[in-house]
This record gives C-alpha cells, structure tokens and sequence, in this order.
C-alpha cells in the first residue's frame, strides 16, 4: 500500500529546471553509426513488404549497441531523471510513411507501444487540425496551449516532423519538484493528494469516472496522476462537487508547476524524439503561430508506451497503458 511521503524527494528525479538549465546530460544526439542502423532497419523492413503498425520489433532490426544505448535510456526513464531526448534523425530524407515506420520501430526496442484512442491509434498526430468550436476538440489537436499533465502510458514519446512558425515550445516538470515544494509550503494539505479523486481519464463502465490519488508513494517510488479538468469533470460526472478544500490543493498544484525554478523548457527541432515518464514528469506546450501552408504546419508524432521495467503500482492507483482494441479487432 502506498504511505505518504513526509520528508523531501531526493535523487535525480527530483531535478528543478533552473538546475538543468546548463546541463545537456539528458540530450543524446544519434551518431552515424545508429542513423545507419535506422536506415539499414527501414531498409530490411520495406524488403520484406511490411508497412506500419503491421510488424513487430524482430522485423525492425537493430544492432546490439543501439538496443544497448535504448536500454540505457528506458533505465534513465525509470531510474534517472524520467526523461530523454534524442537528437539528430535526418527527417527531411524519409517520406511519412518512413518516418511512421522508424519511430514505430525504436518504439518497439524501448516498450510495447500501446493504443491512444478508442478507435486503436499506435501513433498519435498531433498537429493543428481540430475544430476549436467543438468540444470534443482535444487540445492537442489545435494551437492553443496545453496544460500540464500525465498521459495514461507508462511512458510518451514525441517525434517533431515539423515546427511550428513561432511557439510551441515543451515543457518538462518533476513530479519530485512538486512535492517537495507543497511539502515546503503547505504540508498539511499533502493527505488531500493521496485520497482518491473521480477522474474522467479512467472511465471504468460505460462513461463512470474512476478513482485514483493524484500522489502515490510506493516501494521507494513516487508517482502521480494529473491533469486538473479531468479531476475536476470526473466529480462533475459522479454528482460530488469538489469541496472548497479540494479546489484550494488544486490551485496550490497549479501554482507550483507554473514555478519558472521548476520547469525545463526546450524547442523540439524536426528529427528530436523525446521521451518522458508519466509517473514521474508532467508534461506541457505553450501555444503557437502556425503556418498558413496546411503542408508546412507544425506536426509531431505522439508514441504511448508500456515499459518492460516500469514501476510496480500501488494498489490503489490504477494502472493503465492506453485504451483497449477496438471491438472488431479485438475478434479478429
């Protein structure tokens, strides 16, 4: 069962942006040896007549010393800092399709890339392509700004094809950060984050909100669960208005994520793959100009991802690694 953590997160998970701001450690640029074997992976790929997601990770074929780097960098995902970037894939020479393959592929030697949507997505799009006047419009799809948050997946991944014209900077907070900070400041609402909240991103029968902390400490490990509106549509939906308390931990939430000694901020040039813990870092973008060629607009490319060496929950925070196949899949 989780406990509640009284004392200071240490460790590197509990990085603080203004620490890493001259650090490069967590940026990997791929060497030429490993863009050859990308390119010799597509290559054998494509003689064999397959096509993404139709393959598995015996189909993309890395060399040993690249499986060996990708496994150092699930360990730094779990057991360092949670997060990592990897820089330097020459995007502009592959087609989408290619482009589709290769990430899919590096996907499959870090984890098992999961579903993003009830309709059975592997790979996300995100891009500026939603209807703003709609509400089922999910932020990422247009240009406004995204709030900080977890994704229900081990870990994510993000490819940028494409930036966009000005803005779309990412941010990076520790979920480690965070908890020391409120732990400074108000400990006496830290059990508030550890009881169980409605939340509409876990929807058990039907359209039922479920439950989970937004804290959990377990086994040495902490880990979380954010994003405020579907907390706050998860009680809406379960007919238990937040009570004035809950909204005060919310808001201290808020406030310290936006901390600027907090976040780490960096520009996704076309080619980074970054990856990111939803357990331990929350993850945000502001929003941005776009171009108005529909052809040169920003585009990156979301990976959800259930990790081999991913944490042990605690009971009571429900795991979950994207959304079931789509019936008509799942009986074929």
């Amino acid at each position: 069962m989780s406990t509640i953590l009284q004392s200071p997160l240490t460790g590197p998970a509990a990085w603080r942006g203004e620490d890493l701001a001259g650090d490069t450690s967590w940026i990997h640029h791929l060497s030429p040896a490993a863009i050859a074997a990308i390119d010799a992976a597509l290559a054998h790929l494509k003689s064999q007549g397959l096509h993404f997601p139709d393959f598995t990770q015996a189909d993309f074929p890395l060399p040993e010393a690249f499986r060996a780097e990708l496994k150092q960098h699930a360990d730094a995902l779990e057991n360092g800092v949670g997060f990592v970037l990897l820089r330097g894939l020459p995007i502009e020479r592959y087609s989408d399709e290619e482009i589709n393959a290769i990430y899919y592929g590096i996907g499959l030697h870090l984890g098992e890339p999961v579903r993003q949507n009830p309709r059975g997505d592997l790979l996300g799009l995100v891009m500026n392509v939603g209807d703003k006047t709609k509400k089922t419009t999910r932020v990422y799809e247009t240009n406004n700004y995204l709030p900080y948050h977890t994704d229900p997946s081990d870990v994510v991944g993000l490819l940028c094809v494409r930036k966009a014209r000005e803005g779309g900077l990412s941010s990076l907070v520790s979920v480690g950060a965070i908890y020391n900070e409120i732990l400074r400041r108000h400990p006496e609402l830290l059990g508030l984050y550890y009881r169980q909240w409605y939340c509409a991103h876990l929807c058990v029968e039907g359209d039922a909100p479920g439950l989970t902390p937004i804290f959990s400490y377990h086994q040495g490990k902490l880990t979380c669960r954010y994003l405020r509106q579907y907390f706050e549509l998860g009680h809406e939906q379960a007919g238990l208005p937040l009570s004035p308390v809950e909204v005060a931990a919310l808001d201290l939430f808020d406030e310290v994520i936006h901390l600027p000694e907090l976040r780490l901020d960096m520009m996704l040039e076309p080619g980074d793959m970054q990856f990111a813990n939803n357990y331990a870092v929350l993850h945000s973008r502001n929003g941005f100009e776009d171009h108005d060629d529909p052809a040169l607009r920003r585009k990156l490319l979301r990976l959800w991802l259930k990790m081999p060496n991913a944490r042990e929950l605690a009971p009571e925070f429900p795991g979950r690694n994207g959304f079931p196949a789509p019936a008509a899949e799942a009986l074929a």
